[in-house]
């Protein structure tokens, strides 16, 4: 999935205007312009497009785990990654709703995607590790919707 994929999933999901996203990447200490993004939330064929880069990605899920867990003093901040891939989106949306493994299992059985708890663990597993396993675009797609099945219930059932 394509970041601009995922920031319109997770604003859908949080009912989020677009001085709500800037102010969440504001609390992840970087600048950017409403006017941005909006633009990274147009559709890939919309006039004014632009492509959501992996290090603002990254700033926008921090910001996220900021404002949902709050900023600790103690903790050291999370690292921006300068590639964003499926399992670190995965991993940063589990630290900002704070998921256990069981609950992400229950969120993809609402979005009627079943996978069993050992491949879960293995998304969450460091590359390089013998049971790592990339977290392909199906199942980011399937968490997202199922989690805002979660946040949102009345965004699923039919009108």
């Amino acid at each position: 999935m394509t970041n601009n994929d995922v920031l319109r999933s997770v604003r859908y999901m949080l009912q989020l205007n677009d001085a709500q996203v800037v102010a969440i990447l504001a609390l992840a200490d970087t600048e950017v312009s409403e006017a941005e993004v909006h633009s990274f939330l147009k559709k890939d064929d919309e006039p004014g497009f632009r492509a959501c880069p992996d290090v603002v990605m990254g700033y926008f899920l921090n910001g996220l785990i900021f404002q949902r867990r709050g900023k600790s003093e103690d903790a050291p901040e999370p690292s921006i990654e300068r590639k964003m891939t499926n399992n670190i989106i995965v991993k940063k949306l589990r630290v900002a709703f704070d998921l256990k493994t069981t609950d992400i299992l229950e969120i993809l059985k609402l979005a009627d995607f079943a996978v069993g708890q050992s491949e879960i663990g293995a998304i969450f597993r460091k590359p390089g590790h013998k049971n790592y396993r990339e977290c392909g675009d199906q199942i980011l797609r399937n968490f997202l919707k199922g989690l805002t099945m979660k946040v949102r219930p009345s965004a699923s059932k039919p009108a």
